[in-house]
């Protein structure tokens, strides 16, 4: 992956709270050359594999565009700009930091989220939890009229962190913003670049999704147009190595791609899991499971298309996802990449399905 770095650093970095995922659009596509791409109303991005043919059973690889990010809810007379969150942020993450808002000429206004400096706090106010709603953005206006007429923002105009990335090869951790999810489109884009050649025993069709940090809306309508047999959800998982024993871990840097099996929207297709399982031990893939007690993937949306869609859910583990800023090793995307390959390369429906049960 260190040849990929400034595709990497192009797409994680694009301006794309949920909603406004234009940008993250633009830089996917100007990495994927030979393919057939389309998009719809919503902001969903859907590449085929080139081999499809109309009469193997549809795989669905799917990530979500979109960041946590903000938006302008109304401009105060001292210029500063009040806002609601896209997605779900913890209040104390957000204050001190730079954004970007996008205005409706498609400017990028440099922001700061403000922070009250301690000299005018009292010690009630310092220890008091932090209010979403009392927030603001400061774009170094001095009144109401010049946010609008210099820097023309307005309510509805679309913010998101302002982060610069980077990749150390000594450790080879990727530093950067929205990992959640766009290393998840990454790994659909290495996906169907690698098996561009590959006769495959399934139809493939990449389906980048709009919104999922507001409710997993675009997956609602991409495993509609789709309609997918199978469907593997690639997504930027929270790392939990700094938070728990190494015994009790099951998302670490550097430990391989993550197979979850359960979280707060899907409880995973056992045989579609197990057989992955087998198959990353077969192929020395690295790779770890996890249960998460909370927490969601667009799988929760897709399972529920149609008569029920299996699906298989492949992580790679990020630390710090919902804040500005995120890390994570290019070896577990790599891996996450590489048991994708597999399972669909080797796909055989028949290995699914329970013996002991018909199917519809």
């Amino acid at each position: 992956m260190e040849n990929k770095t400034g595709m990497i650093e192009e797409i994680t970095g694009a301006f794309g709270p949920s909603g406004f995922e234009e940008d993250v659009i633009k830089s996917i596509m100007k990495y994927m050359d030979g393919f057939t791409m389309q998009t719809d109303y919503m902001n969903n991005l859907y590449i085929p594999h080139p081999g499809n043919t109309g009469r193997k059973p549809i795989i669905q690889l799917d990530a979500h565009l979109d960041e946590v990010g903000f938006m302008v809810h109304s401009v105060n007379p001292n210029g500063t700009l009040n806002f609601v969150p896209l997605g779900g942020w913890v209040p104390s993450n957000i204050p001190a930091h730079e954004v970007y808002i996008r205005n409706r000429e498609g400017r990028l206004i440099p922001g700061i989220t403000a922070s009250t400096p301690p000299h005018f706090m009292s010690q009630k106010e310092r220890e008091a939890p932090l209010d979403i709603t009392a927030m603001t953005i400061d774009i170094g206006a001095t009144d109401k009229e010049e946010a609008k007429e210099i820097f023309s923002v307005a309510p509805g105009d679309p913010i998101a962190p302002k982060v610069s990335a980077h990749y150390n090869e000594e450790t080879d951790i990727f530093t950067g913003k929205a990992f959640d999810n766009r290393m998840g489109c990454i790994a659909i884009m290495e996906t169907l670049k690698a098996l561009k050649d590959t006769e495959l025993p399934v139809d493939v069709v990449g389906a980048f999704a709009s919104q999922e940090e507001v409710g997993m809306r675009g997956a609602q309508v991409t495993a509609q147009t789709v309609t997918p047999d199978f469907a593997i959800v690639f997504e930027g998982s929270p790392a939990d190595d700094l938070y728990f024993s190494k015994e009790l871990v099951q998302g670490a840097l550097k430990k391989g791609t993550q197979i979850r099996l359960m979280d707060a929207s899907y409880i995973s297709h056992r045989r579609f899991a197990d057989y992955a399982r087998n198959l990353a031990e077969l192929m020395n893939i690295k790779y770890q499971c996890t249960v998460r007690r909370a927490g969601s993937t667009n799988a929760g949306k897709i399972s529920l298309t149609g008569k029920a869609v299996p699906c298989l859910v492949l992580g790679i583990p990020s630390r710090f996802i919902h804040t500005h800023y995120n890390h994570c090793a290019l070896e577990d995307l790599q891996s996450t990449v590489n048991l994708a390959c597999e399972v669909l390369k080797n796909f055989s429906e028949d290995r699914l399905r329970h013996p002991d049960f018909d199917y519809i």
